[in-house]
């Protein structure tokens, strides 16, 4: 379901979401039928708190996220399954009568808020390699914390099946380029860059590719696809820009560069094909092959010597009346973040396309940190940086350990893409 289809449809049903639910009343109608899952700084676990939602569908319950009532709380059935979920993860909830529910449901009614009915249970992949360790991915280590289960994936799988079988697909710092993140300007020699060049060709060759930027475009192209076909696309660090690079770059060699240390060709910029990409336009290509930069698109730029100091992003504020989606994926018990490094930390808003919805920006900074847009029938969202628990993330750190944020905003946002997909929409059967 397209975003202007979702808003259409929320507006139009928003009326019969506040009427009680009888089949949420469990035994006596005087007891509390339903729990409030307070996001708010009265929340214990904020993370923990999305997988507790995202099991009850696996349980079969039904919910309702409450889209700007106390940080975007969830409301869920007081069932046995709940409770005892809740109080093994150590989630805050209030337990609330059907007269509090109606209450709660008209004050949202009567407001700039709106509540979403959570119905589906998404099937979650992680695009990773194999021997990928599992704290290098913010968003692997937050579904580990938070409880929900999701598939990895990675080139033979997206080109054997063109991940027909999920609804959200994640992507990190891959580079869709074929470039390897350009690590041996800063690594080379490092046995674990030898490991990944090598798994790579072997896996470009036995696909039958004839080099792994071939292989990365293509994997890329099917990507688009996915979203193309009603797919959802969450992607973080330098997945975001390489993969419209390599959507971009069909018929245009932007890896030879970096294969043989020769200057890019310096018309390479003018030759990409940007109606391909999902989010950027007209983009510079960096033309030293000194330098482990792809583009203009990152405005900190944090390999070269044009590194911006880093800041702090400011949330939008959405009417969950009027822009549900775009007001889900801004959910959060702070509107102001610090900001975090990555491969690509920020995203310069003279490359944006002019569709292209801005979710968080730095104010008065050139560059925006947070988007996200339509392409077909799906929808995708880009998010700079690396890890929001660790702003000069480098290679080597030890893992983030996430029971030491467990109020993170920067988490949040990742996991309200997560949760996103759930509130989709089911089509009629016929």
């Amino acid at each position: 379901m397209r975003r202007r289809e979702f808003v259409g449809t929320a507006l139009t049903t928003s009326a019969g979401l506040f009427l009680p639910r009888r089949s949420w009343i469990r035994g006596d109608s005087s007891r509390a039928s339903s729990v409030l899952i307070p996001m708010d700084d009265a929340q214990d676990e904020h993370l923990k708190a999305y997988g507790l939602a995202f099991r009850a569908l696996e349980y079969g319950d039904r919910g309702e996220w409450c889209l700007n009532y106390r940080n975007g709380s969830f409301l869920l059935p007081a069932s046995d399954a709940v409770l005892r979920d809740a109080a093994l993860a150590g989630v805050t909830v209030e337990r609330v009568d059907d007269a509090a529910v109606i209450a709660i449901r008209g004050e949202i009614q009567g407001s700039n808020m709106d509540a979403i009915p959570l119905e589906k249970v998404p099937k979650v992949a992680v695009y990773a390699p194999p021997d990928a360790a599992p704290w290098d991915d913010a968003v692997t280590m937050v579904l580990n914390y938070a409880g929900i289960q999701f598939q990895r994936v990675w080139d033979p799988e997206v080109m054997a099946s063109g991940l027909v079988a999920f609804d959200w697909l994640h992507l990190h710092h891959e580079d869709f380029t074929g470039q390897y993140s350009k690590f041996a300007i800063t690594s080379a020699g490092a046995p674990w860059l030898q490991a990944m060049i090598q798994l790579h060709q072997h896996t470009a060759a036995q696909l039958g590719f004839a080099n792994t930027p071939e292989l990365k475009r293509a994997v890329a192209q099917r990507i688009a696809a996915f979203v193309e076909r009603g797919g959802f696309l969450f992607a973080m660090c330098t997945a975001t820009e390489t993969l419209d690079l390599a959507l971009a770059s069909e018929g245009v060699d932007i890896a030879a560069a970096y294969a043989d240390g020769t200057p890019m060709d310096p018309l390479a910029s003018s030759k990409m094909h940007w109606e391909k990409a999902l989010a950027f336009r007209d983009a510079q290509l960096e033309l030293s092959p000194s330098l482990a930069v792809f583009s203009d698109i990152d405005g900190h730029q944090v390999n070269s010597p044009d590194r911006q100091p880093l800041g702090a992003f400011d949330l939008f504020n959405f009417s969950a009346k009027i822009d549900p989606v775009a007001t889900m994926l801004v959910q959060n018990h702070r509107q102001v973040i610090p900001d975090f490094y990555g491969l690509t930390s920020s995203f310069r808003r003279t490359r944006l396309k002019a569709d292209v919805v801005i979710l968080a920006d730095e104010p008065a900074a050139p560059w925006v940190k947070y988007v996200h847009g339509e392409h077909g029938r799906g929808t995708w969202t880009f998010f700079g940086g690396h890890d929001p628990e660790d702003p000069q993330h480098a290679i080597g750190n030890a893992p983030t350990d996430l029971s030491l944020h467990p109020h993170s905003p920067g988490y949040r946002l990742i996991l309200n893409n997560v949760l996103f997909p759930a509130a989709k929409k089911k089509e009629l059967k016929t």
